[in-house]
């Protein structure tokens, strides 16, 4: 007959369960609590620089170009046509050389114009002489006739006084002969009067014609020197740099005003820098600067004059060099300056990175040697050179940071380095 069996216990089977159970949430806890994988990065491609302390200059960099110091430019005086061009640009120059030649029929005939009428006013004031002289000539003789006629009165009047005496003369006629002597004293009067004041007119008139000739001959030398600068000459002497912007042609017509040529002195130059805006405010006269002439020469200068105004977000900043320049050295070169605003002592500072902002809290990389990792730390940026920048907070001497372009981390607070 058959025995009835127990089946199997199944605790052994629920205990494994529960312990592999058990196992599966630790290890996922564990997983969970695991930090990222950093990501790796080549130690070639990074620029690495470490935490000092000392002196850094505060300076700005700006591009610019070298020009003249000074430039003189030639207009012309007339308008005219260009009939030649003796010189060209580059020459030595005196202020005997012949720039251009202009030709203009008008100016000529204007001249001539001018030299009529200077001509027609002294033959005026010659004229007016003559007749002047011949219409106070004519006076004086009036009032020569009436000098006799005011003398001949009086003596008949002195005649009928003394025949009235002896009562041979009625005294109507005593009475006419003393009216008679008035009359002519008046006459007189008004005949010298009218002398004196063609006497004091004649000078006025000459002094009037006269003055007109003083206007016409400064008029004529004007005309005159109109034409003597259509053979335009050099007035000092230079470098011709240009004839005309654009270059001058036979032929061309100018117009007065246009320019002609522009004269400098060689070897007198100076860096005409342009500064950014927000760089330009700290930069004054007076500040030392260097100039680098993209020719394995350095020459240092200082800062003579800054523009009140900004022009496309620049400022131009003109730099004296103080130091001889390299033969064959040409203006309109291209030039980097830098110009120190100042020295920071006694501060941390590092190389200054490709990214961040003076015065700016930046997150850089802080290398851990021991780990061969660096993990991204907060750091408050100060001043800011060229090549440096302070550091206020976030490092400590001696600490090495990554200042190379990290923007691609920028969302990985740890990176290995390889």
């Amino acid at each position: 007959m058959d025995i009835k069996r127990e089946p199997p216990k199944k605790t052994k089977k629920y205990i494994g369960i529960g312990i592999g159970l058990v196992g599966i949430v630790a290890v996922s806890v564990g997983i969970s609590k695991l930090k990222p994988a950093a990501p790796p990065v080549e130690r070639g491609t990074l620029w690495i620089d470490t935490v000092k302390r000392g002196s850094i200059p505060r300076d700005v960099n700006a591009p610019g170009t070298l020009m003249p110091e000074h430039i003189r430019i030639i207009t012309a005086l007339t308008s005219g046509r260009v009939e030649s061009l003796p010189v060209q640009p580059g020459i030595n120059v005196t202020p005997s050389t012949v720039l251009v030649t202009l030709d203009n029929p008008d100016v000529q005939l204007q001249l001539l114009q001018y030299q009529q009428q200077l001509d027609a006013a002294y033959s005026n004031l010659a004229s007016l002489k003559t007749t002047l002289q011949q219409g106070i000539l004519t006076q004086q003789g009036a009032v020569a006739t009436m000098q006799t006629q005011y003398n001949a009165a009086v003596r008949t009047a002195a005649m009928d006084d003394s025949l009235a005496k002896l009562k041979l003369v009625a005294a109507n006629d005593v009475a006419a002969a003393h009216d008679n002597i008035f009359e002519m004293k008046t006459r007189l009067d008004i005949e010298q009067k009218r002398l004196a004041a063609m006497q004091a007119s004649e000078q006025q008139q000459l002094d009037l014609q006269q003055e007109q000739i003083v206007s016409l001959k400064r008029i004529l030398a004007d005309q005159q020197n109109r034409v003597a600068s259509m053979r335009v000459m050099a007035p000092e002497a230079g470098q011709l740099q240009t004839l005309g912007n654009p270059q001058l042609e036979l032929g061309q017509y100018v117009t007065a005003g246009q320019e002609l040529a522009r004269i400098v002195q060689p070897g007198k130059l100076k860096a005409v820098l342009r500064v950014p805006e927000n760089l330009a405010k700290d930069v004054r006269p007076g500040l030392p600067a260097t100039i680098d002439l993209h020719t394995n020469t350095i020459v240092k200068g200082h800062v003579t004059r800054t523009d009140p105004s900004s022009v496309q977000g620049t400022v131009t900043v003109e730099v004296a060099i103080d130091d001889s320049l390299p033969p064959g050295t040409r203006s309109d070169l291209a030039v980097d300056g830098t110009i120190e605003l100042e020295r920071l002592n006694n501060v941390l500072y590092i190389g200054r990175p490709g990214f961040g902002q003076p015065d700016a809290s930046v997150g850089i990389f802080k290398i851990n040697p021991n780990k061969g990792e660096a993990n991204m730390v907060t750091v408050q940026l100060g001043r800011a050179s060229v090549t440096y920048i302070e550091v206020k907070s976030g490092l400590s001497v001696g600490d090495s940071v990554i200042i190379s372009d990290m923007s691609q981390f920028d969302n990985t607070p740890r990176v290995r380095i390889k």
